[in-house]
Formats: C-alpha cells, structure tokens, sequence
C-alpha cells in the first residue's frame, strides 16, 4: 500500500484552501463564537467609542444651530425685588413741627420685565447663524470620516486573522509533509536502510515545524485580540473567522483620484475654509453701530410708616431705541479682521495639504494593490508547482531516488511558496481598502 496515498488527498485539499484564502481548516474549538465580516462592522459601529463621540459632536452642533444662539432673536429679562427696613427718621420741616422716629418700618417693592430686539448689527447675527450652520455640516463630515476609518480598520484587522489563520494551515500542512518523511525514514531504518542521522534530522524538523505552529497561534491569538479591541469587546471572548480573502480588481487609480473631492477629510476642511471666512465678517461686523430696540414695563412701591411719603406706587411701561457706535478701542477689531483673514488662508492651505497627502497616499496603494494583483495569479501557479514538486520528491524519496536535503528544500519551497501566496493576496485587499477609505465609498 502507498503511504503516499494519504498526503496526496491532504495536499489537494490545502491547495484549495491556500489559493482561495480560507481558514475554514483553522480547527476553531467548538466553544469559538463565529463571527463574519458583516457582524464585525456592525459590532464596531455600535460599540465605538469614538464614533460615539463624534456622535455627540454633531448632536451639541444641532442644537447650537440656532438663531437664538446667534443673537438674532429678542431677549426678554425679568426683574424683581422687595425689601422691608427698619428707619430711624428726623425730619424738620419750614412750615412747622416736622416728624421724629426710631424704628419706623417700611417697605421697597420693585418689578420689571425688559425686553431687546436687536435691528442691525453690520449682520454679525447673519454671518454667526451661517458659521453655526457650517460647523454642523463640519462635525457630520467628521462623524462620517470617523465611521469610515472604523470601518477600514476593522477589515484590515479581520482579514489579518483571516491571513494568520491560512500561515496556520501552510504550518499544518508541511507538519504532514514532514510526518510523512519521518515515517518513511523510520520504515527505512527498520529495514536497515536508514541510519540515525536521517531520523533524527526528521524529527528535529517536525519538532521545529511543531514550534512554528504554537507561535502562530499565539499570532493568530494576538490578531483577534486586536480586532476584539477594535470591536469594544472582551479581548478574551472566544471567537472564530472563517472567511475568504476576495480582492476587488475593478478600482481605477484615474476614478479614485477624482473621488478624493468626497472624501469625509477634505469635504470637512473645505467647511473649515467656509467658517474662517464667516469668522472675518463677523469680527469685520464687530466695527459697524448696534440698534436695538428695547420695551419695558416697571412697577414701584414705596410704604413708610413715618415720613413725608406713607406710599408711592408707580407703574410705567417704555420704549426706546439705543445706538451704539465703536469709535474707538486700540485698533482690536481690526487686528482681529487681521488674524481672521490669516487664520482663513491657512485653512486654505492646509486643505491643500491634505489633498496633496491624500492624492500621494492614494498612488501608493494602487501602485501596491495592482502590484499585488499582477503577482497573485503567477504565485497561485507558483504555489501548485511547489506542492508538485515536494508530492513528487516525497515519492522520489520513498524510491531512494532523492536525499532528505531534497526533502527539505521541496518543503521550504512549498512553505516559502504559501506565505508569499497569502502575503499578496492580504495585501492587495488591505490596498483596495484603504483607496476605497480614501474615496469614502467602504460599504456600510
């Protein structure tokens, strides 16, 4: 019988799981939660802490987008007191006896309500409400450019354990190689055609082989600890991904560039643009005269019990209109105006900046993601013809027709051959990630 049977079926199958990038060999323990890219995101965006903040930045917007908060709606004020004394009171008077008394009582009781309109203001009010408008409109830029980096971070982490678990299974899979040698070497031996050079050089590589196994766990452990991080949860919950790495090969570097003008980063500094310029017709405001109109209604009460006047009650409504013009005040407002105009320039020239370290960061990864697409297809055939050739030197060497450096060098190359396969495949995906973060196009 062929002992070779066996591992040919096993290589056959880690061909397919290697090529197409699936960890569903990954020999999760029942106990493992399985968790699929869908429920990560989902996960993520309920958990994230700062999505949430963000959240809550364009809610204290909302709710500052007022007129009101702009000064441009009427203030009304109330006003009241009461106060009771005790007087001590000597008055003389011409016409005869006047009055004396010591701890006469009485009584001040004072109410009003005010009410101020503003008319004009050089309108500040106007360009204030606009600038609110536009931090709102900033802080939803913000929010989106927040959901989008979790989004992206959170595949970038899941395909990373998709990719530690496939180097799991390349291990496993030269771990049969090597057992395969062994137990021909061992058959060998037994027959007096081995010496204890080549089996112990066998065991040591599987023993090697079994180490390399237990650090990649604790890798694929590390990876999953990461992505539970990035989804708020236990870092120690127990969970499971079996998932296929599948690249998008349709992203044009011409297409992305032009959508670089929505991404959430830029729309947001073009908003930042808008509100320096708001802020210089506010402070530039800050120079023309205030009218207001203002309307009251006062009432007065006055009661002694000794004294000329026992009671004086008043109650008087008003109307007025009060100007008020900045003649001078050390040039403050206009050194403001000055600053302003500065401060909007370099709005300008950072949300260049931004578009030159996006465009620049874009080129990159489609240089790295059409890379990583041309060399997959010639790896996948790289990778066939390696497991070819270690399945024909095993048999060869159960032939006494190659050594075991044969052995292990087929072998390297197989192992060499598998990593390099997964290594492009994560790394044209984490480049279609990141372009499509870039353009604000991840699916949510």
């Amino acid at each position: 019988m062929n002992p070779l049977k066996n591992l040919n079926s096993s290589f056959k199958i880690a061909i397919f799981l290697l090529l197409t990038g699936s960890s569903a060999m990954s020999h999760q323990a029942p106990a493992d939660s399985l968790i699929t890219l869908d429920d990560a995101i989902a996960i993520a965006l309920k958990n994230s802490l700062e999505i949430q903040i963000a959240k809550n930045d364009v809610e204290a917007n909302t709710l500052l987008n007022n007129y009101g908060v702009a000064g441009g709606l009427p203030t009304i004020a109330g006003t009241a007191s009461n106060v009771e004394q005790i007087q001590n009171i000597t008055q003389e008077l011409q016409t005869g006896p006047g009055t004396k008394r010591r701890g006469a009582d009485g009584n001040n009781t004072n109410a009003g309500i005010t009410a101020s309109l503003l008319l004009y203001n050089g309108k500040r009010v106007v360009a204030t409400k606009m600038r609110l408008a536009e931090l709102q409109n900033q802080s939803s830029e913000v929010l989106n450019s927040q959901i989008q980096n979790v989004i992206a971070a959170v595949m970038t982490s899941y395909y990373d354990v998709v990719r530690q678990l496939s180097y799991m299974n390349t291990v496993r899979f030269s771990i049969i190689a090597s057992q395969k040698r062994l137990e021909i070497i061992e058959v060998r031996k037994t027959a007096g055609m081995a010496n204890n050079a080549d089996l112990f050089q066998a065991q040591i590589d599987l023993n090697t082989l079994s180490q390399t196994l237990t650090n990649q766990q604790l890798a694929v452990d590390v990876s999953k600890s990461e992505l539970l991080r990035l989804l708020a949860m236990d870092p120690k919950s127990p969970v499971a991904v079996r998932d296929t790495i599948l690249v998008d090969q349709t992203i044009n570097i011409d297409n992305v560039l032009e959508k670089l003008a929505v991404n959430a980063d830029i729309k947001a500094a073009d908003s930042q643009i808008r509100i320096s310029e708001l802020i210089i017709r506010e402070t530039a405001a800050l120079r023309y005269p205030t009218v207001r109109l203002n309307l009251g209604y006062n009432y007065t009460r006055a009661q002694s019990s000794a004294g000329f006047t026992l009671l004086n009650k008043v109650t008087a409504p008003s109307a007025g209109v009060t100007l008020n013009v900045p003649i001078y005040n050390g040039g403050a407002f206009k050194r403001q105006q000055q600053v302003a105009e500065i401060n909007a320039n370099s709005a300008k020239s950072q949300k260049q900046v931004l578009i030159r370290d996006y465009s620049s960061q874009a080129v990159k990864m489609f240089q790295t993601y059409k890379s990583s697409l041309e060399q997959l297809e010639s790896q996948k055939a790289n990778y066939k013809l390696s497991q070819q050739l270690l399945d024909l030197t095993l048999q060869r060497f159960q032939l006494i027709q190659a050594t075991i450096i044969d052995v292990r060098e087929a072998q390297r190359s197989f192992e060499e051959a598998g990593y390099r396969l997964i290594n492009l495949n994560y790394a044209a995906k984490s480049s279609e990630i990141e372009l499509k973060r870039l353009t604000n196009t991840l699916m949510l």
